[in-house]
């Protein structure tokens, strides 16, 4: 399929000129390729009648609020049609300009192959979006959009009513009276004032759980080492980190993205940590705990209760250990389900499926557009490194410091009006916020959802004299105060400062703080800073290889000869813990990082 650019993607041909045109003046071969010859010639006939009408189609495949649909048909032709088989589904899309499902609904490559390159936008009306293929989406010119922000409120509160029932054994007792038993005794609860709540994520939904709680009379703490502190503070809360929100809280709700640095977050070794008889909230994502270690804990007494809105996988099986334990309760994933979340849902995919179809950039939208072949294939590992580059830096932040400015500096020889760096940065953006967030990122969405998070970026391009045949020399991205876990990482001003630039169509990691090092961005990577002594490389390459850890590259940095130095590991393998220790326990390294490229 030829690229296309934003605009060609979202617009909508001569409706603007001439109102009477159709969406389509003809019906192009690839409309009707795929279908039996006697079909054709009937939605032929279908397909002259739509295009004496000036608005475009939308198909509703399940059922969404009348606000919204109120909404929708003041600007298009509404084909409500609930329950589809993906034939039923395919047949029907090569009629319509955009589709609107839920979760219920897969949108696969087949469905985007059938709508012949009419259909523009898919909108799903909620956060997730794992029933489309955003592959296949993106390669045939589609537009997704999703709804993330209607169900804030929705989710904050169910979170509040399942820490309180829970605190009380509502459900428990509830059960027992029906049951025409009358134990009082049994089901003494806790109280919620002057006790310590820790919000495990402080994004949309674990701020409003903060000030509902606080309201509660509870103490609040919340742990995000992305969070801006000014905007935990203007709620009243403390951020810490991730091991003393364990052991100080008497309550933990959690609101953090399943990734996979949270998979399993809460597990045997971080339920040892907290306080005993802790009560669990999670209305975020059921991956997030190991929900075998969990049963664990409640049989130990470590963890007293627990309320769930969410597992691992939905439904659970009727005899989970988990879900028939007596001090579990558990709803069938209601964090959405008010009927003002619905209606909200609604109104917000249906605003945002109207501005796309009307060529509007949409914030909310979860692919990237397609980008003009000569440009992609020149940046492509460009695109690459920028990406790289974020999620290095960002992983070199210590836990706590809330990240809040990035500054990107490209090099090049080229005039700037020859190096657009609106890719680049958004590829930044991503590397930066998606490994600790849910939110896809991309071209359309990348500075919307950097400004969402507080997140300033600011951008410098140096000129360099010589040939502009390459885009760029290199690319360096810092971050500006805050804390390092890697303390070599920091430069001479005080940022994390990290380098990287392409070798024959490579991107290599070239520089962190002061230090200069070369290594291809494959796999995982590990520094040490080291005292420069001889064996080192030996040492460390040795340690890996005897726990089958295949090394890919390796460079040392250093000040000068037998000072302080940066040694620079690529790694095939994820080294265990008891690996990265040995490296540590060696005498000469004064500290070292694993990160994840």
């Amino acid at each position: 399929m030829a690229a296309t650019s934003i605009s060609s993607l979202l617009s909508t041909p001569n409706l603007k000129k001439n109102p009477s045109l159709s969406w389509k003046v003809s019906t192009p071969s690839a409309f009707t390729s795929f279908l039996p010859q006697q079909r054709t010639r009937k939605l032929e006939k279908m397909f002259v009648v739509m295009a004496m009408d000036a608005k475009p189609t939308v198909l509703v495949a399940e059922k969404l609020g009348a606000a919204g649909l109120e909404l929708l048909k003041d600007f298009a032709n509404v084909d409500c049609s609930y329950n589809l088989t993906q034939e039923e589904l395919c047949t029907k899309i090569s009629l319509c300009d955009a589709l609107i499902v839920r979760s219920g609904t897969k949108v696969s490559r087949e469905v985007f192959e059938s709508s012949g390159g009419r259909l523009k936008v898919v909108g799903r009306a909620g956060v997730g979006i794992d029933n489309v293929d955003l592959s296949a989406a993106t390669e045939h010119g589609c537009l997704v959009v999703n709804a993330p922000t209607a169900n804030t409120v929705a989710a904050a509160e169910h979170g509040i009513a399942l820490l309180t029932s829970m605190a009380r054994n509502v459900a428990q007792a509830d059960a027992s009276v029906k049951a025409g038993k009358w134990l009082r005794n049994k089901y003494v609860g806790v109280s919620l004032v002057g006790k310590t709540l820790a919000v495990m994520g402080f994004g949309k939904v674990g701020s409003e759980v903060a000030r509902r709680a606080k309201g509660l009379g509870m103490h609040v703490i919340a742990h995000d080492p992305y969070a801006p502190a000014d905007r935990a503070r203007a709620v009243g809360v403390d951020l810490v980190s991730f091991d003393e929100a364990l052991a100080t809280a008497d309550f933990i709700s959690l609101h953090m993205p399943l990734t996979p640095a949270t998979s399993k977050v809460l597990n045997d070794e971080t339920f040892a940590k907290m306080k005993k008889g802790v009560r669990i909230v999670n209305v975020a994502r059921g991956g997030v705990i190991d929900e075998e270690a969990l049963v664990r804990a409640l049989n130990a007494g470590i963890v007293a209760q627990a309320a769930l809105d969410v597992f691992t996988v939905e439904p659970p099986s009727k005899d989970s250990p988990l879900i028939q334990h007596e001090n579990v309760t558990a709803t069938p994933h209601l964090g959405a389900s008010t009927m003002e979340a619905q209606e909200g849902v609604a109104i917000e995919i249906v605003e945002a499926v109207v501005g796309a179809l009307k060529g509007e950039l949409a914030a909310t939208a979860v692919n990237a557009p397609m980008v003009p072949a000569e440009v992609l294939s020149e940046l492509a590992p460009y695109v690459v490194l920028a990406e790289k580059l974020g999620r290095l830096a960002v992983q070199l932040v210590a836990g706590g410091s809330g990240v809040k400015s990035v500054k990107v500096t490209y090099a090049s020889a080229r005039a700037p009006d020859d190096l657009d760096t609106r890719l680049l940065r958004a590829m930044i953006i991503k590397g930066v916020i998606e490994p600790i967030s849910s939110v896809f990122v991309n071209l359309v969405n990348a500075d919307f959802t950097a400004k969402q998070r507080g997140l300033r970026i600011t951008e410098e391009r140096i000129l360099l004299d010589g040939s502009p045949e390459n885009p760029l020399e290199y690319i360096q991205v810092q971050i500006a105060n805050v804390e390092s876990k890697f303390a070599s990482a920091m430069s001479d001003s005080g940022e994390i400062k990290v380098e990287g630039m392409v070798k024959d169509g490579i991107p290599h990691f070239t520089k962190v703080g002061s230090f200069e090092v070369d290594v291809s961005m494959e796999g995982s990577l590990i520094l040490c800073r080291q005292v420069d002594q001889p064996g080192m490389i030996g040492t460390v390459g040795s340690i890996l290889g005897d726990s089958n850890v295949n090394v890919s590259f390796m460079s040392v940095g250093r000040v000068a000869p037998r000072k302080h130095a940066v040694m620079a590991i690529g790694v095939d393998d994820q080294p265990s813990k008891e690996t990265l220790k040995k490296i540590g326990d060696i005498p000469a390294i004064e500290e070292f990082v694993y990160l994840k490229l």
